[in-house]
């Protein structure tokens, strides 16, 4: 008998979500399980979810195969219909601790799912840990209430909602209690954060409040934004507070009005360009990474030069870049589609801008110093990710959980390499001060930290604490 094995494809949301069904599971006594939590922002996230829950039932013939995520709620019966499918939960059910009793107990339906729309909170649960891990997620934020002319996810997902405050610090304090050094906020919508809670209390204001309850916390990082809601209390807190780290990822799409329009966002170009001056007002070393679309359908190469340029107007620094990809029941898959291979090769070019990009970055931060979280660690060094989520390869091992200070040496194509400059362990978590930009699109290019900092979580040690690879910012 064996521990239900948990595949996660997609968000960072899912990857929260399961560390919940690993809870859940274990506490129902779940066995010889494999548990596939499905994505259903593409068509490819989908293929690989069918290909991983065929190739479980090869390796495992015996074990049961629950699948559960976006794609089960939207199209439930695709799934069951699959001979290799044992159970579908909905995105809902996943989160009830029933739900794994009654599977455990034997008594559980073959498909368990409800109506997505019809739920209105979030439900509670309070994780002990994460998996060993340094870095956390934690879910502020629950379902969508726009509708993107794109997007399947609000029908995967349900009504925008948010998670109480008094929960939030609850669950961050037991993380950090268990050695996490840092906690990502992560949902659908983050920056739609409180409008269903008494007082409407905006993500800013959470986030302020959050770090004022919890001052154990050393790192604060968010999930995706959509930077036509984000609110003035999260720049203050941008620019005031070290530990609300210096990364923002933001959900733009796309760089043309006309396709802004039709995929029915809600900011324009030049809101785009504006908030990254307004960030950077705010706190001169953050970065932005950015999800965009290539060949969203009616894209001229017109409107597609105008995403490429946005990459240089904005300073983007770490891209996500999706060639488009039609879901079925959204208004843009009935509209004029690029050819596929179009598309690919606009999103060729738009990583390759990426990629420069990120490359110049990387090379801007030779001779700066970093506060590398190491999430792995070995005799011959150590790995993790800076405060501005740049990959960085140690050169001593440190034990994993640590939040080193490192002076960064070199770039390689993928990450940056640095040397661990002193080991001292530290009750506070200074203020790094402002970092003076060397040019446009390179932030965070200077030194001007402040005095270097070791700070082992726990009892430290190399047995773990590696990323859960499931998506960007």
């Amino acid at each position: 008998m064996t521990e239900p094995q948990i595949l996660t494809f997609g968000c960072r949301l899912n990857a929260y979500e399961s560390e919940v069904m690993r809870a859940h599971a274990a506490a129902a006594g779940l066995q010889d399980a494999i548990i596939v939590n499905t994505c259903a922002v593409t068509a490819e996230a989908e293929r690989q979810a069918r290909q991983a829950i065929r190739r479980a039932r090869r390796e495992r013939p015996h074990a049961r195969v629950i699948v559960t995520g976006c794609g089960a709620q939207i199209d439930p019966l695709a799934y069951a219909a699959m001979p290799e499918v044992d159970h579908v939960l909905g995105n809902a059910e996943k989160m009830r601790a029933e739900s794994f009793r009654a599977l455990a107990g034997g008594t559980g339906d073959r498909i368990i799912v409800d109506d997505i729309m019809r739920v209105r909170e979030t439900a509670g649960h309070l994780l002990a840990g994460f998996g060993g891990r340094a870095r956390a997620f934690v879910q502020v934020q629950q379902g969508c209430d726009h509708r993107c002319t794109f997007c399947i996810i609000p029908y995967g997902r349900g009504p925008s909602r948010s998670v109480p405050l008094g929960e939030i610090v609850g669950q961050v304090r037991s993380l950090v209690e268990a050695g996490t050094r840092e906690v990502v906020l992560t949902g659908v919508d983050i920056t739609a954060y409180g409008a269903d809670l008494p007082g409407r209390p905006t993500l800013g204001q959470m986030a302020r409040r959050l770090l004022a309850q919890v001052p154990e916390l050393p790192r604060l990082r968010l999930s995706s934004l959509d930077p036509v809601e984000v609110d003035d209390d999260l720049l203050r807190l941008l620019a005031d507070e070290p530990r609300l780290l210096p990364h923002l990822h933001l959900s733009l799409q796309a760089g043309d009005d006309l396709i802004l329009k039709r995929m029915k966002r809600r900011h324009s170009r030049a809101d785009a360009i504006a908030f990254c001056e307004r960030a950077r007002g705010a706190r001169p070393d953050v970065v932005f990474g950015a999800d965009l679309i290539a060949g969203f359908p009616t894209e001229t190469a017109v409107m597609f030069e105008s995403s490429l340029r946005l990459v240089e107007d904005c300073g983007l620094t770490f891209l996500h870049v999706f060639p488009y990809s039609a879901r079925r029941g959204t208004p843009a898959a009935r509209m004029p589609q690029i050819p596929a291979a179009e598309r690919k090769a606009r999103a060729t070019r738009l990583r390759a801008e990426g990629d420069a990009a990120r490359r110049r970055f990387f090379e801007s931060r030779i001779g700066a110093e970093a506060r590398v979280l190491v999430e792995k660690c070995g005799p011959d060094g150590a790995s993790g990710h800076c405060e501005h989520f740049a990959p960085v390869r140690l050169r001593e091992p440190v034990p994993a959980g640590a939040i080193a200070a490192a002076r960064i040496t070199g770039a390689e194509d993928e990450g940056l390499v640095g040397t661990v400059e002193a080991e001292s362990v530290a009750a506070t978590h200074p203020h790094p001060g402002p970092l003076p930009l060397r040019g446009r699109g390179d932030a965070g290019a200077a030194a001007g930290f402040a005095s270097p900092l070791y700070r082992a979580a726990g009892e430290g040690g190399c047995e773990g604490a590696s990323r859960v690879g499931v998506g960007g910012y």
